[in-house]
């Protein structure tokens, strides 16, 4: 499937990539790195990186202002997206060729061409191998491109504590640290707290919700956004602060938005992924993600969760 890619690459004079929307360090690290790659390699190619930015990963990479006329004929790669409707910028579908670079589960068999891995502790240390499988066939690396993959592969492992972390894992990061990044500062950057998401987290830690089963629970409303300052977004990032309390086997986030609430689902051992798809999500074994639209329906996602634990006691 990497030579395919390659082949497909070698073939177009503009490659636009995407990612999901809501980006953490794995989409930006793979969708910027792939391009960080192509440029180096191809420096006569047109390479873009669209979608959205996010503010807080912005020291990574700026996103570009792609026109609508530069779809044309182009081929299109997105990068660590499951699911169509979670493309970052649905221009994606206007180009000549698409393909589906991911490391999720494969339910959505969108693209021309499709290499999926879901052993892949992240889709940046995909895009590392893509490399490494292409090196002797002409593709370049550069330091730039060995810091965005290395930040994504550090977010999507949780600094490497996640059970996705492989000895190849550590394998390709030590060489990413010999192109001279810094990683001092990108875990500087990276995990740099504001004052006001951490009076969130303490808010967080003194009013999350347990039950006898093993189950966690916080719900953050748009209320609690307002008065602390902080987005959705950010305050998404919080789910990981209950993985270290004994005696929690599975927990869910719930962060009201204006036209949903967001579910960010976590598990020690038990899958959870199958839950998430129930209401219009999915993800990892481990990690996944979902929408509710009531509070109602939110109840019943952590009914789900608790039955889940119940099992698994």
């Amino acid at each position: 499937m990497k030579t395919k890619i390659l082949e497909a690459i070698r073939q177009y004079e503009t490659i636009i990539i995407h990612r999901h929307v809501r980006p953490d360090p794995d989409a930006y690290g793979s969708q910027c790195g792939l391009a960080e790659i192509l440029k180096a390699s191809f420096p006569d190619k047109k390479i873009h990186t669209a979608g959205e930015g996010e503010k807080s990963l912005q020291f990574l990479y700026k996103m570009d202002l792609v026109d609508d006329a530069q779809y044309e004929g182009a081929l299109v790669i997105v990068c660590d997206t499951a699911n169509q409707e979670r493309i970052c910028d649905q221009r994606y579908s206007k180009g000549d060729m698409l393909i589906k670079i991911d490391h999720h589960p494969n339910e959505d068999q969108y693209g021309d061409i499709i290499w999926v891995d879901t052993a892949a502790s992240s889709v940046s240390e995909m895009i590392y191998e893509f490399y490494l499988s292409g090196r002797e066939k002409g593709l370049a690396f550069s330091k730039k491109a060995a810091e965005l993959i290395y930040a994504g592969i550090v977010g999507d492992t949780g600094r490497f504590l996640f059970p996705s972390t492989t000895p190849k894992t550590f394998r390709y990061v030590s060489e990413l640290v010999d192109y001279g990044v810094s990683f001092t500062d990108i875990y500087d950057q990276l995990y740099r707290t504001k004052i006001n998401i951490a009076k969130l987290s303490g808010h967080v830690l003194q009013h999350f919700q347990t039950s006898s089963s093993g189950s966690a629970c916080m719900k953050i409303t748009k209320d609690m956004l307002d008065e602390y300052g902080v987005t959705a977004s950010e305050a998404s990032q919080l789910v990981s602060l209950l993985g270290n309390l004994e005696g929690i086997k599975a927990w869910v986030f719930f962060v009201e938005e204006d036209d949903q609430i967001r579910v960010r689902l976590r598990s020690k051992e038990i899958v959870i992924n199958g839950l998430a798809k129930k209401y219009r999500g999915g993800g990892h074994p481990l990690a996944a993600g979902a929408s509710v639209y009531s509070w109602e329906e939110a109840e019943q996602v952590l009914t789900g969760l608790e039955e889940l634990c119940m099992k698994n006691q």
